[in-house]
């Protein structure tokens, strides 16, 4: 072949055949990899949810061959293995010295249902976690002070490449239902969704959650088309229809409410799936049920609950207990908890804040206005119709749901927490409104076609612009003080034994950034403090962070109740005397007033046994 005939086949290659579609590719990822670099070094912060710092702990002790423990130790969960274990245990063989809370040894987790944990797990067997901070090289520290964690940084990269596989799937998703344009627009909102990258660098499980919601979104979608067609394949049918099930399996096992997406998944089936309607439901709803037991079986064993410490998470916040009284009681009083009026009141006042706020703005973006005025629309597409109802059940469900799971976790952090699953409805969202978009602007007549794609380029520009703000000046600092400071933290748990236990008001971050063994901060500091410390495990040193030294001055620490700790921190700070009583009385210099450390002995001069 002559030179020059060999020349225009590379040219005509590279403009239409494979050529194209490898620059087009090549384009894309070095536009995802650039804004990924560039969010990491302008916007990036560290762990700030108790939830990720939670899930990173147990995963490093699963990692190191420890099993399912957990050094983070909720009061709640002491008592639920303390009750199974002396329920089960023969009264002649009671021994007041027994471990029945195992807190003694390592104490099972009764807080996270397993598959994020054990896929981090997976990521620090692969990759060089370094956990002591790192204040000498420059990426880490800034001028020899703290800046980034190591093992932080690279959780959030891992969550970095979910969110990466999420838009892929949204794209093809979206060209699945309507078109390559719509497939491209959703893409682009996805990607510069500000709120989904707050969720990457979080720690959460969110984004592998929306890797697998999408995940099931396609297979339901499978399933309408499969048997929409004249003869439908019965045996790729139920295929699907146990994938369906299995992948809502592992959602709940990921977050423990995705299980009630079980729900409207039934229910479509039911509707769309076919003449086999009722096999295909109950035959999902047995997929889904035999993914789950084996870990409810577990759950059972360990503490005679199915989900652990997240069976009562419909309890909390209620007038029965406020804020995190319930996790942090060691003798909660249950004795009203199957009342049903403080579940009415909590699903009618959290439901008003949801359908007032939350389905205003999914995802951070005005796109929301444009999906409810799309699901008006009376598409000519079967399928479409049809996955829009898919899309309202599981909004429906997720409504109700988020209401009656919220805790104080959803004030404390209103948007970027374990409790939002209407964020996970965010892809379905931009698709749909991104098809309104584009009808609308089908049907306005343009001088030039030019001018069309500077109106689709404004209109993503809006929708982008909180993550636009996000990457400007100034740079978002990586720590998050107050009230974490890793180095000041693991300085501060070093001083504790392997086997000690200290008491803290983040236990989460002492267990994740210190490495020991913590119990969350007791309701009160005289007789709950004692049943742990005298009856279970002495508890050696008592760390507070501003995220109780900061409090509230009357409501948290003068109109609280006998011996609080409000009441124990004012003492100890405006009279510099400590409690009578109070085992821990020795403390170091330059904690007060923003934090406070007392323990049995001067450790800091000494090496921890």
């Amino acid at each position: 072949m002559p030179l020059l005939e060999i020349i225009q086949y590379v040219i005509h290659k590279l403009e239409t055949g494979a050529g194209a579609r490898f620059f087009r590719v090549t384009a894309v990822l070095l536009t995802i990899l650039a804004l990924t670099l560039w969010y990491d070094a302008h916007a990036y912060r560290n762990l700030t949810t108790p939830e990720g710092m939670d899930a990173a702990q147990l995963a490093r002790n699963i990692a190191e061959g420890k099993g399912y423990t957990t050094l983070f130790l909720r009061p709640l969960s002491l008592y639920l293995v303390q009750a199974h274990s002396e329920a089960g245990t023969p009264l002649s063989l009671t021994n007041a010295n027994f471990d029945f809370a195992h807190v003694k040894s390592a104490h099972p987790d009764l807080a996270n249902p397993p598959v994020y944990p054990v896929l981090l797990a997976g990521l620090m067997k692969i990759l060089p976690f370094h956990y002591a901070v790192d204040l000498k090289k420059p990426f880490w520290s800034d001028n020899g002070k703290f800046s980034r964690y190591q093992p932080d940084f690279l959780i959030a990269l891992f969550n970095q490449i979910l969110l990466v596989a999420a838009i892929v799937l949204t794209f093809f998703l979206a060209r699945k239902l309507f078109d390559a344009g719509v497939a491209w627009l959703s893409a682009i909102l996805m990607f510069g969704c500000e709120l989904l990258w707050r969720f990457s660098v979080s720690g959460l499980s969110t984004m592998l959650l929306l890797v697998i919601f999408l995940g099931l979104t396609r297979c339901i979608l499978k399933i309408e088309e499969i048997a929409s067609e004249p003869q439908p394949r019965a045996n790729r049918l139920l295929v699907l229809v146990v994938a369906a099930g299995v992948l809502t399996g592992v959602g709940a096992l990921t977050r423990y409410a995705f299980g009630w997406t079980i729900v409207p998944v039934v229910v479509f089936l039911i509707l769309f799936s076919g003449q086999k309607k009722a096999l295909h439901a109950l035959v999902a709803l047995g997929a889904f049920a035999l993914v789950l037991a084996p870990w409810v079986v577990r759950n059972f064993a360990v503490s005679g609950t199915p989900f652990g410490t997240a069976s009562f998470a419909a309890a909390e916040t209620t007038q029965l207990f406020p804020q995190f009284q319930l996790e942090r009681a060691i003798h909660p009083d249950m004795g009203h908890v199957l009342w049903l009026s403080p579940y009415l009141h909590k699903l009618s006042a959290n439901g008003q804040g949801i359908l007032t706020n939350n389905l205003t703005r999914f995802g951070g973006s005005w796109a929301t206005l444009l999906f409810w005025t799309g699901l008006l629309l009376s598409f000519r597409s079967v399928t479409v119709r049809q996955m829009r109802y898919f899309l309202l059940l599981c909004l429906g469900t997720f409504v109700v749901v988020q209401a009656l799971g919220q805790t104080q976790l959803s004030v404390e952090s209103p948007e970027v927490n374990s409790e939002n699953l209407l964020v996970l409805l965010t892809p379905l969202v931009f698709i749909y409104g991104v098809s309104l978009f584009l009808t609308l602007l089908d049907q306005i007549i343009l001088p030039m076609l030019q001018l069309r794609y500077l109106i689709i380029t404004a209109f993503a520009a809006l929708c982008c612009l909180p993550m636009i703000a996000a990457l400007l000046p100034p740079k978002t600092s990586p720590v998050v003080y107050p009230p974490y400071y890793p180095p000041d933290i693991q300085q501060t748990a070093s001083w504790m034994g392997n086997n000690e236990l200290m008491m803290s008001d983040v236990p989460w971050a002492v267990a994740w950034y210190g490495r020991r063994q913590c119990v969350w901060l007791t309701l009160n500091a005289q007789d709950d403090f004692n049943t742990i410390n005298y009856w279970l495990k002495p508890v050696q040193a008592l760390y507070l962070t501003p995220e109780t030294m900061d409090s509230r001055f009357v409501s948290d620490w003068v109109k609280t109740r006998d011996y609080s700790w409000g009441g124990f921190i004012l003492q100890v700070v405006t009279q510099n005397q400590i409690p009578p009583g109070f085992p821990l009385r020795i403390a170091p210099k330059g904690y007060l007033p923003e934090r406070l450390y007392l323990t049995d002995r001067e450790r800091w001069k000494l090496t921890p046994p």
